[in-house]
């Protein structure tokens, strides 16, 4: 009997028995995790979940994303948009210093404008990932929900947008301005540098001005269109873009008024010539780049995917 029952213990069943309830027990764990999956060329719902996580996002989602914050947007009181304006007027102001600041501490060379013009982006990192209101974002965002839908009634909220976020952007410019003048907050070199960078304006015709500000209108709006697929990389898509609008030369009528009471406050130009030559010029070409150009382009790519 003894021997009986050792012959049991020692069989090759029973001592296969733990190592076959590891190999269960080690089968379940790879299945849970997803990776006890047969080779039959298919891939596991692991694997498409992975290549969902890692793909961007199609453009019919992207245009939806953007579509609803145009929404969204509209949709807020006149006191909060103007107030969001006034602190994109603000701190769109801080393009401008950051800019001076290089210029006045760079040697005058060929490439000191390369340098420069990456505090052009300090202001607009500022505004967008701060989520003010900027004028020249809304010429998409706003512009897509009045596409999709054009009424009477979203012409009118889209109107009613663009005057409120433009005059409080232009508030907001020029408060900084009168700060910047009127303070000892600058250093005289550091206002010099700020009223060499804005003479620029004085140098080109309207039509330049015009076409300049129809690339910096388009580049815009290129920028709000990426932001939802860059994720944790939009303080890069921001400063790309908004440092080839500087290195460019191109036009951009909120952070350019800036330049503008500048040099009228300095009697460099006057208020009747900057409005002539640099407002309505610039205003224009912004307008038409964000919005005649890329949101229509946008829309057109997706109408019939919605």
């Amino acid at each position: 009997m003894q021997q009986t029952e050792r012959d049991v213990t020692d069989s090759p069943q029973t001592a296969a028995r733990p190592t076959e309830r590891n190999s269960e027990r080690a089968r379940r764990a790879a299945q849970e995790a997803g990776r006890d999956e047969p080779n039959t060329g298919e891939i596991s719902e692991r694997e498409v979940q992975d290549i969902e996580e890692l793909s961007s996002p199609r453009t019919p989602v992207i245009y939806e994303i953007v579509r609803r914050v145009g929404e969204e947007e509209m949709a807020r009181p006149a006191t909060s948009l103007w107030w969001s304006g006034l602190a994109a007027g603000l701190s769109i102001s801080f393009s401008l210093l950051a800019q001076s600041i290089l210029h006045a501490h760079l040697p005058d060379t060929t490439w000191r404008p390369l340098v420069t013009s990456l505090g052009y982006s300090v202001g607009f990192i500022m505004v967008v990932m701060g989520r003010q209101q900027l004028f020249t974002e809304n010429t998409i965002t706003v512009v897509l929900p009045v596409v999709a839908d054009f009424s009477r009634e979203n012409l009118g909220k889209l109107g009613r947008m663009w005057a409120l976020v433009f005059f409080a952007n232009m508030a907001g410019t020029l408060i900084a301005t009168l700060f910047c003048n009127f303070t000892p907050v600058l250093a005289p070199e550091l206002r010099g540098a700020m009223l060499e960078i804005s003479g620029g304006l004085l140098h080109h015709t309207w039509f330049e001005m015009v076409t300049r500000a129809i690339a910096a209108g388009f580049l815009i709006a290129a920028m709000v269109w990426l932001i939802p697929a860059a994720e944790s990389a939009q303080f890069h898509v921001i400063t790309m873009v908004t440092y080839l609008i500087s290195v460019g030369g191109f036009m951009h009528i909120i952070a350019g008024s800036m330049e503008a009471f500048m040099l009228i406050l300095h009697g460099d130009a006057g208020l009747l010539s900057m409005v002539g030559q640099f407002f309505i010029p610039v205003l224009l070409g912004n307008i038409i780049g964000g919005t005649a150009l890329f949101a229509l382009l946008a829309y057109a790519q997706v109408m019939k995917e919605i």
